[in-house]
């Protein structure tokens, strides 16, 4: 019997995990979407985009093969975590509270995808660096007019994925009508492998911890923000929008790390909290294609890692005389995932809709309960173990 087809479309990290996934364990892998060029890392030079990989994310890429190919010296392990509330609020997080040696990892976008693409090249799978097109009885046509027919059709095609269209999954989408700042710091005093957060009313700040430059210690901002603010600062000229940021930073870290002083480009993305069916006969959607959440816990590329790797479970364990795409093959994925998902959506959604809420009463209620939290050893475990699923 010939090995089962899968196509995975898309070749972000969510894709190209899949695919790479799907090869190991013998099913007939391709990918479909445009091929970056990755080229190796220049020191002192970092991708806008960083994610704080989790524990669970992190044994699936080891179990793929390409967390070891990473340059160690561009991951920075996040050995505490400090969470502010907009009063006295204040969590602290260690990884030993939990017996790990690190709550997660801060790794470059371009440096997940490059050592993946390292490996579906060695693995030796086919990339038809082409353009998903539309969906016919099964048959993927691309832009260039090729046709595809594979037992199961992955869609890791981002937020705005063609394959879901296509397939007409149910598709749910709500803006939160904040933005997400991003930008990479040089900070005055070390970080000390911490992650820092502040919930300030109506903005979340996070300053994760990177490798130090020969500019200094450095850090990565996300800042969620109303849109009004976000695009007010971003439509500053440079050095301005610089100053402005810095000024802002120093009075909500209240100078926790010292002076900030932006070192690279800065940007900004809308933010939304979306969820999806996740499949149809033959077709399965992962990562940003099946859901997105509010960025202020980090988990939106692991929530994807684990869409891969239930996915990859159910298919490897399926009866042997079912295909990929059936349909109750790929209802025991939807289960799997539908706790998880929903888990996530309603903690980050509710913490968002907590600290947004500014009546006196709310305010001392989630200032005192997060002290509380801070006073009970078995409490920041589970907080440990959650954040590391």
């Amino acid at each position: 019997m010939s090995k089962e087809s899968v196509l995975v479309c898309g070749s972000g990290i969510a894709g190209l995990a899949m695919a790479l996934g799907l090869a190991k364990a013998g099913f007939q892998a391709s990918l479909l979407g445009p091929r970056a060029t990755y080229k190796a890392p220049t020191p002192d030079v970092y991708h806008p985009r960083v994610y704080a990989i989790s524990s669970s994310s992190q044994r699936l890429l080891e179990s793929l093969g390409v967390w070891g190919m990473l340059d160690t010296s561009r991951v920075t392990p996040v050995e505490t975590m400090e969470i502010y509330g907009d009063a006295s609020g204040v969590v602290h997080l260690h990884a030993w509270q939990a017996a790990q040696t690190a709550l997660a990892w801060i790794v470059e976008s371009s440096e997940l995808e490059r050592v993946l693409q390292q490996a579906v090249q060695v693995f030796g799978i086919t990339w038809h660096a082409e353009k998903f097109q539309r969906l016919e009885s099964s048959t993927v046509f691309t832009d260039t007019g090729r046709a595809l027919k594979p037992d199961l059709l992955v869609g890791a095609d981002g937020a705005q994925s063609a394959v879901r269209k296509a397939a007409g999954i149910c598709h749910k989408s709500r803006a939160y009508g904040d933005q997400g700042v991003v930008v990479h710091l040089t900070a005055e005093l070390p970080h000390q492998n911490a992650a820092l957060q502040w919930f300030t009313g109506d903005t979340v700040l996070a300053l994760l911890p990177m490798p130090g430059t020969s500019d200094g210690h450095q850090v990565s901002v996300v800042w969620s923000m109303p849109d009004d603010m976000a695009k007010a600062l971003l439509a500053l000229p440079e050095t301005e929008r610089n100053q402005q940021l810095q000024i802002r930073l120093m009075a909500a870290t209240s100078g926790r790390l010292g002076r900030l002083q932006v070192r690279s480009p800065m940007f900004g993305f809308p933010l939304f909290l979306e969820s999806s069916d996740m499949m149809a006969p033959g077709v399965a959607l992962v990562s940003d294609a099946a859901h997105r959440v509010h960025p202020l816990a980090g988990q939106g590329l692991n929530l994807g890692l684990g869409d891969v790797h239930d996915l990859l479970k159910v298919l490897v364990s399926k009866e042997a005389y079912r295909r990929a795409g059936d349909t109750r093959v790929l209802s025991r994925y939807r289960r799997a995932r539908a706790e998880p998902i929903l888990a996530m959506s309603m903690a980050t959604d509710g913490l968002h809709r907590l600290f947004a809420n500014q009546t006196a009463a709310a305010a001392w209620g989630r200032n005192t309960g997060m002290q509380m939290v801070d006073r009970i050893p078995l409490l920041k475990r589970m907080l440990i173990g959650g954040a590391g699923r």
